[in-house]
Order: C-alpha cells, then structure tokens, then sequence
C-alpha cells in the first residue's frame, strides 16, 4: 500500500542508523511494528494481577514429560 508521509529527516535517518534498515520503507516498517508490540506489551501488563483467582500454570514441560514417556 502507498501512502504519503512527512517524516523529518534527521528522524528517518536516525531510525534508520539505530535499525540497521536499508531503506526508508524498511526503517518505517521496523518502527511501526516495534511500536505495535510495544501496545500489546503494555497491555498485558495492565492485566497484571487483575484475575486474583487464576493459578500459577507451568508454560513448559520438563524434560522426559509422562507426554514422551508414553508415547515411547
């Protein structure tokens, strides 16, 4: 999609420095994503503690799981 901008610059330029982007397009694709990860970490740590009755859940499986062993 095409869409015209006006960046400064010494912005984009500085943007693309920090990213090691090769070229405008790449340095403003980086940024935006970058800042939409940012939103969705902030909104995740917004939720922090607002479930007071969750559990504790493991994320990940131990090594040699009853999964592995019985599927052996």
């Amino acid at each position: 999609m095409k869409k015209t901008l006006h960046i400064d610059e010494q912005l984009l330029h500085d943007a693309r420095s920090a990213s090691g982007a090769r070229t405008d397009t790449e340095a403003v694709r980086l940024g935006l994503e970058a800042l939409v990860r940012r939103g969705a970490y902030e909104r995740l740590r917004a939720l922090r503690g607002a479930e007071p009755t969750a559990r504790n859940t493991p994320r990940r499986r131990e090594r040699g799981s009853s999964a592995r062993r019985s599927a052996a």
